[in-house]
């Protein structure tokens, strides 16, 4: 069943958890999409993933243009969410709709996500206004690490977990479909998720939440230059690659690949005619 933006709604109404995972390519996606998952992100995270960034704040709006439209083509039934990377929205709301709507029509998403909340509320609400659904993300928005000094758990004051549960209302009210909480206590994404309408999706904020995403490589164990606390792995995915990346070498190197069931044969009487 393709899924929608009424359908995450209904997914909230009725407790069944959204799955959201990252992906950056056509084949990635295609195996997700076969899995069956509700939701794909093509994350700015593909700075660091993809591109060996230190952080998220070179990645261009032509990078995520063109990896959305990679994913967009291997996703049939998941809802594909480009994420608006770092000044993309940020200098004025014009900017904010253009770039939107570039992710939608190049892109072929059928949502965008950017990092903010109450400061960006006039952005979501004439993305919105221009008939785009957009994700909200708050917490530990990473195009903010400058700001907050490092990748930091959010809210953990009193006044820290009140501004964040007022910026989920806010997005809300500016028109969020949906609200991406990352590394924010469990407690509080709890009390945020009983508080608003719109679906929340945690990440690193605990299980209450309506919904998970984490990046792809960090669950399969693909990325391994850092392992944030909130990172399961599901599978080992970056041994078994790093095994085969050894296997061929190996066999390369030694003369036994490729072997006669991987070649293409010729008569000896063609072959006699070259000399």
């Amino acid at each position: 069943m393709k899924n929608t933006v009424a359908t995450l709604k209904q997914q909230k109404l009725d407790g069944d958890k959204i799955t959201m995972l990252t992906a950056y390519d056509y084949s990635t996606a295609k195996l997700m999409d076969q899995c069956g998952i509700n939701t794909i992100l093509v994350g700015d995270s593909l700075g660091m993933t993809m591109l060996g960034y230190e952080d998220t704040l070179s990645v261009t709006m032509e990078d995520m243009i063109h990896h959305t439209a990679a994913v967009a083509r291997g996703a049939k039934n998941a809802l594909v969410i480009g994420d608006m990377p770092f000044m993309s929205y940020q200098t004025s709301v014009y900017d904010a709709v253009v770039n939107a709507g570039r992710l939608i029509k190049e892109g072929r998403c059928q949502a965008v996500k950017l990092e903010g909340g109450a400061a960006v509320c006039p952005q979501i609400r004439a993305i919105t206004d221009a008939q785009i659904p957009v994700v909200a993300h708050i917490g530990l928005t990473p195009q903010s690490v400058n700001a907050f000094g490092g990748f930091k758990v959010q809210g953990k004051s009193e006044e820290a977990a009140k501004r964040i549960l007022e910026e989920a209302k806010a997005v809300e009210e500016a028109g969020a479909i949906a609200v991406v909480l990352e590394c924010v206590p469990a407690k509080l994404a709890a009390l945020i998720t009983k508080s608003i309408s719109i679906p929340t999706i945690g990440i690193g904020a605990g299980p209450d939440c309506d919904g998970q995403v984490l990046v792809y490589q960090d669950m399969l164990a693909v990325f391994s230059d850092f392992k944030p606390k909130f990172v399961k792995h599901f599978a080992d995915v970056g041994t078994a690659m790093r095994e085969g990346f050894q296997a061929y070498i190996q066999e390369v190197k030694g003369g036994t690949f490729p072997a006669p069931e991987h070649t293409f044969a010729i008569s000896d009487e063609v072959i006699s005619k070259l000399y």
